[in-house]
C-alpha cells in the first residue's frame, strides 16, 4: 500500500481505485493536449520537437527555434529500440522483458528461463546461460561489461567479455535471499516496480552492493489459488507476510566485490530490529551510504560504509515524534561533494544540500509548503531545478534556486498543474498547464522566468449542459476550524439545481496520498455524470495538503480524522439544495476501501451507500511495515487499532454495501473481507460481495469488465431503482 503518494503512485505501485481512474480516462479524453499537441523533447538547447496537428487532423511533428519560432518537417531519429531491432538477425525481435545495456549498444533477450546477448555490428545472438534456472532482475553494469542477477535467490554476475558466470552467495533457501528481496520490503520499502530486486551496482561496475534477507521467523500466509491445470485440487501459495507486532525480516548490507567473489558486511547490529534499504554510492565507488530505519520508524540514520572494511559513520539523522520514511530521490552531486535530500524537519518538505561527512552545506529551500520533486541539478551552474506547490497545495509550479540557497525563482505563472520541459542547459523551459476552470496552453520561458510566447492554447469547448460535465474547485472548513480542505465537485449533465441529486465520494483518503489538485477536469462527463449523480473529492488534514502538521494528526489513530473531516464534507453537501441526504455514496479501493467500509459503518450517520474493492477492514490484518508507521503495534496501541477497524462498529451499519476482493490479493488478503462479512452476517445485516477468483490487489483482465459493470448497476440500483 505504500506510495500511492506516489498514487498515486500509485499499483505496480498501488493501484488505482476504480472511481479515481474514471475521473484520469474523462482528463485524458478531453485533453487535447494529451497525445496530439505536446512538446515532446530537444535536439539541442534551443530547438524543441512539436508534435501537433496538420490541416487534415493528422499528427506531424515540427522542430521549431524557441528564439524564432521558425519551424521546419521534423523526422525522428531511429530509437535505440528501433536501431537493435534493425540489427537482430531475421525472426528476432525484442520483447517486453529484455534488457537494454545504458549505451543502447546492446541487448539481453531473456528466453526460456536463460539469457541471450547480442551487440550492435555483430551477426548472432550468444547463448550465455544454459540450466534450468530462471534469471530473475537481470541488470547490467554501469559500463554494460557485466550483468547482475539473482538465481534461486541467490546473487550472480555473467561477465559478458570474458563469457563465465560468476556466483557471489552460496546460501539461499526458502526463507534465506541474498539480491532478492522479502515481499514487505518490495510492495513497502523498495517499491513493486523493483520486482523484488535487491542489489545495486556500484558506478565504477566492480562491487555490488545486496541486501541479505533471512525470513526464517516471519509468519506466513496462505493463499489458494485456482489450479492451473484442472482446477480441481487447487494450488497453494504460501508467502511469508508480517503482520503488526510479528518478527520482522531479519536484513543486513552486503558489498560484493566482483574480481574476488568476496562479500564485505555492513557492520550493523543484525540482532537489532530495524529496517536497511535505499543505498546511495558515491560517485567514485569508494563508500556507500546506507540508510537504516528503527522498527518505530522514527528514527533515519544514514551511515556511510567502507566497502573493504564494512566499517562506518553516522552522517546524517532525522528523528519524529511520529514516523520517518526513506528517502528515496536523493541527487548525488558527481563531483563528489555531497547529496541533496528533501526533509520534512521543518514541518513542509524542504530541499537540504550536505556533504558526505554529515555537515549541511546549505539549506536550499526553508518554505511553509512541500518540494514535490528534484526535476534537475546543474551542478555547473550551481543550480537546482524543483517541482513544487506554493502557497496553494492544490498547485504544482517549476522552481529554481542557487545552491547557495538564495534566488529561488518560480518559473512558472498562474494557478493550476504545471509541467515543465527543460532545454538540454536550461536556457529555456516550455510550460504545459491547466487548471480547474482552464484547458490550458503551452508556454515558452527564458531561465529568467520570462515568458516568450505562447506556443499552442488547447481547445476549450464551449460549455454544452447537455453535453459537457462542470467541476467547481471549493474549500471546506473543518469543524474544529483548523484546515480549510480542498474539494472538488462535478455536477451531472443537464444539471438542475431545483432538484436533488444523490452524490457519491470518489476517494482513497491514505496518508500523505492528495486526490485534490487544481488540473482541468474536463468537459467530456464521466460515467457518473451521464447518469445522474454528482461525484464529489475531498482531501482531509492528513492527506499532505497540509504538510507534517496536518499528517502528524493521523499518528496511531488510522480512519479518525480522516471520517470526521469526510463528515464535515457531507455537512457542506447537506446545506445545499440539489443535494439528497438519502443518497450519499463513496466509494474507493484499497484504502479507499477502507474508508468506504469506515463510512457505512463509523460514518453511518452520514453515508448511505459504499462500493468498496480490495478493503483493508482491521489494521491488525495488513502488514506491519505500513501500519506500525502510523499505528505502532497492537500491543502499544491496542485502542487505535480497535477505533481503526471497520469490524469495531458494524453494529451502526444500516445503509447499503457492496464489497468485492480478489481471492488470492498477496497485498490486502481477502481475509480483511472475509472477517467484516462473518461480523455482519452475525449481526444480522445485509450486503452485497462479489469474489473475483485468481485475482490480486486490483480486479483486471475480463473480471475487470464484469467489476465495472457490477458497479454501475449498484449505483443505478441503489439510488434510482433500476439497472
Amino acid at each position: 500500500m505504500k506510495n500511492l503518494k506516489l498514487f498515486f503512485q500509485l499499483f505496480l505501485l498501488l493501484f488505482i481505485l476504480i472511481s479515481f481512474s474514471l475521473q484520469l480516462n474523462a482528463q485524458m479524453r478531453s485533453r487535447f493536449s494529451g497525445n496530439q499537441v505536446a512538446v515532446t523533447g530537444w535536439t539541442d538547447d534551443t530547438h524543441y520537437i512539436f508534435q501537433t496537428l496538420d490541416s487534415d487532423k493528422k499528427p506531424v511533428s515540427l522542430l521549431v527555434d524557441i528564439k524564432t519560432g521558425k519551424s521546419s518537417p521534423y523526422v525522428s531519429a531511429r530509437s535505440v529500440r528501433e536501431i537493435l531491432t534493425e540489427s537482430l538477425p531475421k525472426g528476432n525481435s525484442i520483447g517486453f522483458n529484455d534488457i537494454i545495456s545504458p549505451d543502447g549498444k546492446s541487448l539481453v533477450i531473456i528466453k526460456d528461463n536463460d539469457l541471450f546477448y547480442f551487440k550492435t555490428g555483430e551477426t548472432a545472438i550468444r547463448r550465455l546461460t544454459n540450466d534450468r534456472l530462471q534469471e530473475v532482475n537481470t541488470r547490467f553494469s554501469p559500463d554494460g561489461s557485466k550483468l547482475a542477477y539473482t538465481k534461486n535467490k541467490d546473487l550472480y554476475v555473467y561477465d559478458i567479455q570474458n563469457t563465465r558466470e560468476i556466483r557471489l552467495t552460496n546460501d539461499a533457501s526458502d526463507r534465506i535471499y541474498n539480491g532478492y528481496c522479502a515481499w514487505v520490503y518490495m510492495e513497502e520499502i523498495l517499491e513493486r516496480s523493483s520486482r523484488y530486486a535487491a542489489f545495486w551496482w556500484s558506478p565504477d561496475g566492480k562491487k555490488l552492493a545486496y541486501l541479505r534477507t533471512d525470513e526464517t521467523e516471519v509468519p506466513v500466509f496462505t493463499l489458494n489459488r485456482l489450479d492451473e491445470a484442472d482446477g480441481i485440487h487447487g494450488t497453494l501459495e504460501v508467502v511469508p507476510y508480517p503482520k503488526p507486532g510479528d518478527p520482522n525480516p531479519k536484513v543486513k548490507m552486503g558489498i560484493a566485490d566482483i574480481s574476488s567473489g568476496k562479500t564485505t558486511w555492513v557492520k550493523t547490529d543484525y540482532k537489532t530490529d530495524q529496517y536497511i534499504a535505499w543505498p546511495f554510492w558515491t560517485p567514485d565507488s569508494k563508500k556507500l551510504m546506507v540508510q537504516v530505519l528503527n522498527r518505530d520508524q522514527n528514527d533515519m540514520q544514514f551511515i556511510l560504509a567502507d566497502p573493504e572494511t564494512g566499517d562506518f559513520t553516522g552522517i546524517y539523522n532525522e528523528k519524529s515524534k511520529t514516523w520517518v520514511e526513506f528517502f528515496e530521490d536523493l541527487y548525488i552531486f558527481k563531483n563528489g561533494t555531497g547529496f541533496i535530500l528533501r526533509s520534512y524537519k521543518s514541518g513542509w518538505e524542504n530541499l537540504c544540500y550536505y556533504a558526505w561527512d554529515g555537515r549541511l552545506i546549505s539549506q536550499l529551500t526553508n518554505n511553509e509548503w512541500n518540494v514535490n520533486s528534484i526535476e534537475r541539478v546543474d551542478e555547473d551552474s550551481k543550480v537546482v531545478y524543483f517541482y513544487g506547490t506554493g502557497s496553494e497545495s492544490t498547485d504544482q509550479h517549476y522552481y529554481r534556486v542557487g545552491l547557495d540557497g538564495k534566488n529561488m525563482l518560480r518559473i512558472t505563472n498562474g494557478p493550476g498543474t504545471h509541467n515543465v520541459n527543460a532545454s538540454p542547459k536550461g536556457s529555456y523551459f516550455i510550460d504545459t498547464w491547466n487548471n480547474i476552470t482552464s484547458s490550458g496552453s503551452i508556454i515558452a520561458y527564458d531561465k529568467k522566468g520570462k515568458q516568450l510566447n505562447i506556443i499552442h492554447t488547447f481547445e476549450q469547448p464551449s460549455y454544452d449542459p447537455s453535453k459537457n460535465s462542470k467541476s467547481e474547485f471549493i474549500k471546506i472548513p473543518t469543524s474544529d476550524g483548523l484546515f480549510s480542505m480542498p474539494a472538488i465537485i462535478t455536477y451531472p449533465l443537464n444539471f438542475d439545481p431545483s432538484k436533488k441529486y444523490p452524490v457519491v465520494f470518489t476517494i482513497y483518503g491514505g496518508p500523505a496520498s492528495k486526490n485534490v489538485s487544481n488540473r482541468w477536469q474536463g468537459g467530456n462527463p464521466n460515467w457518473y455524470a451521464e447518469n445522474g449523480i454528482v461525484t464529489f473529492t475531498v482531501d482531509h488534514r492528513g492527506s499532505g495538503q497540509f504538510g507534517k502538521r496536518g499528517l502528524d494528526y493521523i499518528y496511531r489513530c488510522l480512519g479518525k480524522w480522516e471520517i470526521l473531516d469526510y463528515e464535515d464534507g457531507v455537512r457542506w453537501l447537506r446545506e445545499k439544495q440539489f443535494v439528497d441526504p438519502s443518497r450519499i455514496g463513496i466509494t474507493g479501493t484499497s484504502y479507499g476501501g477502507y474508508m468506504t467500509c469506515l463510512a457505512l459503518t463509523k460514518g453511518a450517520d452520514y453515508w448511505t451507500h459504499g462500493f468498496a474493492g480490495s478493503s483493508v477492514t482491521d489494521w491488525r490484518l495488513y502488514d506491519d511495515v505500513y501500519t506500525e508507521r502510523y499505528m505502532d503495534t497492537p500491543a502499544d496501541n491496542p485502542e487505535g487499532y480497535k477505533e481503526g477497524s471497520c469490524i469495531t462498529f458494524v453494529q451502526d451499519y444500516r445503509g447499503m454495501l457492496y464489497l468485492n476482493h480478489g481471492d488470492i490479493d498477496d497485498n490486502v488478503h481477502m481475509q480483511n473481507s472475509i472477517q467484516l462479512i462473518s461480523k455482519m452476517e452475525d449481526e444480522g445485516k445485509t450486503f452485497q460481495f462479489m469474489l473475483y477468483p485468481d485475482n490480486r490487489h486490483g480486479i483486471s483482465g475480463i473480471k475487470a469488465g464484469h467489476s465495472v459493470k457490477e458497479r454501475n448497476n449498484f449505483w443505478l440500483s441503489s439510488f434510482f431503482g433500476k439497472q
